[in-house]
């Protein structure tokens, strides 16, 4: 394991937490940021905006790429508090915590807390908002990843049943105004959704899933980014039930998880855990259900076995 300083794209601190296998990158001097993600000198999976790189301080939100933690439900100017800051950093080993100094217009604090397995491709998230205020306030945490360009994102659909079996709906699918399911970098799969990342289509759009099988993917090249989640049965989700959201336009792809809405009291929290996972893969992505269920799938109950374990 390695807890060690270095500069990276621009920034002169930040700091590395390695393994032997893979290895991430946060940001000091803004944030809380993860800006990179891979595999040990190789691909970062992770999306960097190459005009936000190096960049610090100011009033401008600004979207640097990498992981992040806002508030949701999403509103102006409340989620967009800029993270432009230094953020104070602790840890050891396989140990690293991020926490952001107070928002002064919310009064919410975020934390990220980072724990690198020794020898799995595998890193815990926890990702904490603290109400700083003088009174009750009802959010929820929100983990958004960038993704780098060109892959897929892959959202689980719920197991099928037959009209004969259940007449009754099983999940949410939430659109926006902006959403356009004719678009041809979503498929609308039997056993799963996938949403494409093309750089020649400069369009956003956007869908929110009620997913409850706790995973959601990105593939790209031959790499496989897999977050895991729980799913909180009977709890309140922002955005008409969404626990798993995917954004693109031509520049990214956003791999978005979220927990349920929380009344939170002056000096808790809410908290939200991922659990990542890093695989390669052999063959070159196929977009239809039985090769997914052929490929992926098997990575998703190997990395269940790990976090059971």
């Amino acid at each position: 394991m390695a807890f060690e300083k270095v500069s990276y794209a621009g920034w002169e601190q930040c700091v590395r937490l390695s393994n032997q296998h893979i290895e991430l990158v946060a940001t000091q001097e803004v944030g809380p940021r993860i800006i990179r993600f891979g595999f040990r000198g190789e691909k970062n999976v992770f999306g960097e905006i190459a005009a936000d790189l190096g960049k610090k301080g100011g009033e401008e939100w600004r979207l640097y790429g990498g992981h992040r933690l806002w508030h949701a439900p999403e509103a102006k100017p409340r989620t967009y508090y800029p993270d432009n800051q230094p953020v104070n950093v602790s840890g050891e080993e396989n140990l690293l915590v991020l926490a952001q100094p107070e928002e002064k217009t919310t009064h919410l604090e975020k934390r990220i807390i980072l724990e690198m397995d020794e020898e799995e491709n595998h890193v815990k998230v926890t990702h904490q908002i603290f109400n700083r205020g003088l009174w009750e306030i009802e959010f929820a945490a929100w983990a958004l990843s960038v993704m780098c360009p060109g892959g897929f994102a892959i959202v689980p659909q719920e197991p099928f049943i037959s009209h004969q079996e259940l007449l009754t709906p099983v999940r949410p699918v939430v659109l926006w105004g902006y959403t356009d399911m004719s678009d041809s970098r979503f498929r609308w799969g039997q056993k799963y959704v996938t949403l494409k990342q093309d750089p020649q289509i400069a369009s956003p759009n956007k869908a929110g899933f009620g997913n409850t099988q706790g995973w959601a993917a990105y593939w790209v090249e031959n790499f496989v980014f897999l977050k895991l989640f729980s799913y909180q049965e009977g709890m309140k989700y922002p955005d008409f039930g969404s626990t798993v959201e995917v954004f693109t336009n031509g520049d990214f792809l956003e791999l978005e998880t979220l927990s349920p809405l929380c009344r939170v009291s002056p000096g808790e929290a809410v908290e939200h855990i991922e659990h990542w996972f890093l695989f390669k893969v052999e063959e070159p992505f196929q977009d239809d259900d039985s090769f997914i269920d052929a490929t992926l799938l098997p990575l998703v109950n190997r990395a269940r076995k790990k976090i059971k374990a």
